[in-house]
């Protein structure tokens, strides 16, 4: 839908530009054209450019939005002794606070969801139901994500240091924001953002007072038995080899393989007719939960409309679900 909105947006510009100007402009036209790498990067920043203003317009009127560039673990280089080499990953942050707000408020870390993706403008229906209840969002475009071009895009860890990019926001937030009680931090996301969750808490315990993780990616053995070979080839690219020839990489990136690390209070949501995170793979994560005698809240929706989106979309049942999600989180982040 965004890259349909973006191509529209384009072709209006293209269509009011002077026409005498149609001559000086065909790299644009080639580019959009185009399918090779280089260009689709373009583009998606072009989608990031045009989403970026879409945010102010959805929200300056609640919201205080800024954009900032934090530091994160080195950055992965083909030459390891080269110039540049070993420094730190610069990745941006979406940071956005009630205009309302007086003194210092919970942080909420946002984690947007997909293996290549960004925090965009479809999440900010969310965002100002947050900022509703008072809390402070940081929300990491971590390593791997769309919108910056190949660099940041080619980073792409799964599993690896984009669970350290996401800590790395909150740190940065605990720190720099001096509208944050540092003392109240939740981690919030759905898919890939859910499985970064609960990477990130078993990881850092103390750093994340409650946590909740929507369709969470658990398992990535199980998961790269029943995607397409396209899916699989995406992780053979960085991690070196698919699931069949190295397990034991892929357990190391899987939740269901660290539930005995498990301390912060934890919320689990998944999904019967989720069509991208089985609900199998939630399954083997809530089983693998109680055998390791862990405390945690979960609920299983049977079939609810939307899918794998179920409670992100605009329904009664997904508004009631996050209201659960809320009353979940302010039981730990709010006096």
């Amino acid at each position: 839908m965004r890259r349909a909105i973006a191509f529209a947006f384009l072709l209006a510009l293209a269509a009011a530009a002077p026409a005498q100007q149609t001559d000086t402009a065909p790299a644009t036209a080639r580019a959009l054209a185009s399918h090779d790498t280089s260009t689709d990067r373009a583009f998606e920043e072009t989608l990031k450019n045009i989403d970026d203003v879409l945010w102010h317009f959805k929200l300056a009127d609640v919201a205080s939005i800024d954009k900032v560039a934090i530091t994160s673990k080195p950055r992965r280089e083909k030459n390891p002794t080269g110039q540049g080499a070993g420094n730190a990953l610069i990745i941006p942050a979406y940071v956005f606070a009630p205009k309302t707000l007086r003194g210092k408020a919970p942080l909420i870390v946002f984690i947007h969801g997909g293996v290549h993706g960004d925090f965009e403008t479809s999440y900010a229906h969310i965002v100002r139901e947050l900022l509703d209840q008072g809390y402070v969002i940081i929300a990491p475009e971590y390593r791997g994500s769309t919108g910056y071009g190949s660099d940041l895009y080619e980073q792409i860890d799964y599993g690896g240091a984009e669970v350290d990019d996401v800590k790395a926001a909150r740190d940065w937030a605990v720190e720099m924001l001096p509208n944050v009680n540092g003392s109240r931090v939740g981690i919030i996301g759905w898919s890939h953002g859910g499985y970064q969750t609960l990477l990130n808490i078993f990881n850092w315990p103390d750093a994340y007072q409650v946590a909740y993780a929507g369709v969470p990616v658990s398992d990535l053995v199980q998961r790269m038995g029943y995607k397409s070979q396209g899916y699989r080839n995406t992780f053979k690219e960085f991690i070196g080899k698919e699931a069949v020839d190295d397990p034991a990489e892929y357990r190391r990136r899987s939740p269901v393989n660290h539930v005995e690390k498990l301390r912060t209070p934890l919320l689990v949501h998944t999904n019967t007719n989720d069509e991208d995170v089985n609900v199998m793979e939630v399954e083997h994560l809530i089983e693998a939960l109680k055998a390791a005698g862990k405390k945690f809240e979960y609920k299983i929706y049977q079939s609810a409309p939307g899918g794998h989106r179920f409670n992100r979309i605009d329904t009664k049942l997904a508004r009631e679900s996050r209201q659960e999600i809320y009353a979940f989180l302010g039981r730990y982040l709010k006096p």
